[in-house]
């Protein structure tokens, strides 16, 4: 079975667009993989500025029909043409895939450059998949290394140490642009209850803002500030909330825009200077409110833009590890390729050694000199099997599978079917991962 990904990101696409192919992204998974096609699973990951999509095909041959696939599912429920996608969403193959996202969950390919946010929207993306029953063993393989890379890079390099965001870098662009050394005492309102909000939240907390009044437009509000504190807003009290801030947090990216004309009606002569920051890929606040006096607009184009950049060094030796780790994924991938030919040769040398066994125990019954024979002759296959075993991780380590299974044919005229033994295995991985979910439950 094959892995591949499509990508979206802010490095290679503008926001709007990766905005529009998200849209209804839980949706696209779940239409893929339950419909008759060679997508045997897959894993959604949407950010604020990224739509990536990993995915396992049955084949390498498979791969383009896969995609082609999921390509249809994203124009249906994006809006956009199967042209217009397929254009948009960059492909990737083999070890291009673990590399890039785990360069993705270390903060590598962050707006801001070792954001510590990514690692835990990676893991999450990993459990929906799961709970959606759309994941597979080999997903959850990659997925699962590329949350111990992140923690690796974490624990080896200074990349995020500082535990910068883009909310920390948009928080901070505010201070400056209210000319305050911190948000203490100021009045917030957060629109949003999902991961991103509780980010912000959490900063907004830390940076002495008490005074947060939390919207949302699904009525999510109550139980949100109920585990996070924050006074929840309604759509009657919302005008009183804003009138009074002096931030708005914008990261909800639901259907539903703030226009300037709703925020000029409620702020009257004398309001506070308002900082608006717009972190929604699919924007809370219509992009005319920076006309308006006495209000600044950041996006994250605009946090992008500011962020602070790493060290040379430490990118160096990020990107090594992330490298590193992505060669040892693949070894291991490839490793697993030739376990079911390993077991198909060990059964046929031991049915050999079996038949033989039961003749003598035929000819001479169970006898000493009988046991003797068969300690001495299973002792020489294993010793015979030993070489064959080495060469065979050797081979598939290299991505040469094909000269064993070749041979194989060759010497012994076993015709090895491939993937049957890790398919059962994936199934073993796949129970023991549904057995653990339902326990946590």
């Amino acid at each position: 079975m094959v892995l591949f990904s499509l990508v979206a990101s802010h490095s290679n696409l503008d926001l709007e667009t990766v905005a529009r192919l998200s849209a209804g992204a839980a949706g696209v998974s779940a239409d893929v993989v339950a419909a008759d096609n060679d997508v045997v699973g897959m894993v959604t990951l949407a950010t604020c500025n990224r739509y990536e999509l990993y995915a396992q095909a049955r084949t390498a041959e498979d791969v383009e029909s896969a995609r082609s696939s999921i390509i249809a599912a994203v124009s249906t429920h994006s809006g956009l043409t199967e042209h217009q996608v397929s254009n948009a969403l960059a492909t990737q193959q083999g070890p291009a895939v673990p590399r890039h996202l785990f360069a993705v969950s270390t903060g590598l390919e962050s707006a801001v450059v070792g954001e510590r946010e990514i690692a835990g929207q990676v893991r999450r993306a990993l459990s929906s998949a799961q709970e959606a029953g759309v994941c597979t063993p080999a997903l959850v393989r990659l997925f699962q290394a590329a949350s111990k890379t992140a923690k690796d890079v974490g624990a080896r390099t200074a990349l995020g140490r500082r535990g910068m965001s883009i909310v920390s870098v948009a928080l901070d662009l505010a201070a400056e642009l209210q000319d305050v050394p911190s948000l203490a005492g100021r009045t917030a309102v957060l629109f949003g209850t999902g991961a991103d909000a509780g980010a912000a939240m959490a900063q907004l907390a830390q940076r002495g803002c008490t005074d947060i009044h939390v919207y949302s437009a699904s009525g999510r509000a109550e139980t949100f500030t109920a585990s996070r504190g924050g006074t929840a807003v309604s759509d009657e009290s919302l005008p009183g909330a804003l009138a009074g801030a002096q931030l708005l947090v914008g990261c909800s990216g639901t259907d539903r825009q703030v226009p300037a004309t709703d925020l000029a009606q409620v702020r009257g002569e004398g309001a506070p200077q308002l900082t608006v920051i717009d972190l929604a890929l699919t924007h809370d606040f219509a992009p005319d409110v920076a006309d308006l006096p006495g209000v600044d607009l950041l996006t994250l184009e605009t946090v992008r833009q500011a962020a602070p950049a790493e060290q040379s060094a430490t990118l160096v030796e990020a990107a090594k590890l992330v490298a590193d780790a992505a060669v040892n994924f693949e070894q291991a991938q490839n490793a697993r390729s030739l376990d079911h030919a390993i077991v198909a040769l060990r059964r046929h040398t031991m049915a050999v050694l079996d038949d033989e066994i039961a003749k003598i125990r035929q000819q001479h019954g169970c006898t000493a000199a009988t046991a003797e024979v068969e300690f001495a002759m299973r002792r020489m296959v294993k010793q015979l099997l030993h070489v064959p075993t080495v060469r065979a991780k050797e081979l598939a380590a290299a991505g040469d599978a094909e000269s064993y299974l070749a041979a194989l044919d060759a010497l012994y005229g076993l015709k090895v079917e491939p993937g049957v033994l890790e398919a059962a295995a994936d199934s073993k991985l796949g129970a023991q991962a549904d057995g653990g979910r339902e326990a946590s439950a």
